[in-house]
């Protein structure tokens, strides 16, 4: 039985400076791209030098893999234990939808850096993040084919990948809509999607 340690606090603050550094990173590549930001930007964000960043991350492009692969095991872990949350299938769609719609509410700059930056990962770090979302989207395929058992795997898929264009580039234009109101649309928009 494993002895389980307390992080000191120094290991916190270096930790909510990683998470930090995160979350700039995000807003910074989402406004100027991957290529326009520097390390002395990232590391002036959060009230550090540049070179300081390389304490935390081995390179920019370490920052980008972090921040695009963290995402996609985040959608993957979270999805799961949706379904597993879940009393039966047509609930587990409801979760599902609720659960991306909430992603993509509170990270529309993450969206936006995968758009428009995946092709500036390392090959197995951009490898890596095709094969999170293809798991994430095989968890939905899969909770659609149970509600839809005479539906080919292929139509299933085009659902579920629709779903995730209306919601991931939904955020970018609903600003003149309440934020209540955008999810109550985007979750009906995509039930129906999904032939709910």
């Amino acid at each position: 039985m494993g002895v389980e340690t307390v992080p000191t606090a120094r290991g916190r603050a270096k930790a909510e400076r990683r998470d930090a550094l995160l979350s700039s990173a995000a807003q910074l590549f989402a406004d100027r791209g991957f290529d326009g930001v520097s390390i002395e930007d990232l590391g002036s964000s959060v009230g550090i030098s540049g070179p300081a960043v390389y304490r935390h991350f081995p390179s920019k492009q370490a920052v980008l893999a972090a921040l695009l692969v963290g995402v996609s095991e985040g959608l993957l872990t979270g999805g799961r234990a949706v379904v597993s949350a879940s009393s039966d299938d047509a609930s587990s769609l409801v979760a599902l939808v609720r659960f991306h719609v909430d992603f993509a509410l509170r990270d529309p700059d993450v969206i936006r850096v995968q758009d428009r930056d995946l092709s500036s990962l390392s090959p197995a770090d951009r490898g890596a993040v095709r094969d999170l979302q293809r798991r994430y989207v095989d968890l939905w395929v899969d909770v659609l084919r149970r509600l839809h058992p005479a539906t080919e795997r292929p139509e299933l898929r085009l659902r579920a990948q629709a779903t995730f264009g209306l919601l991931n580039s939904t955020p970018h234009s609903a600003r003149s809509v309440t934020p209540g109101r955008t999810r109550a649309l985007l979750e009906e928009m995509s039930l129906a999607a999904l032939g709910r």
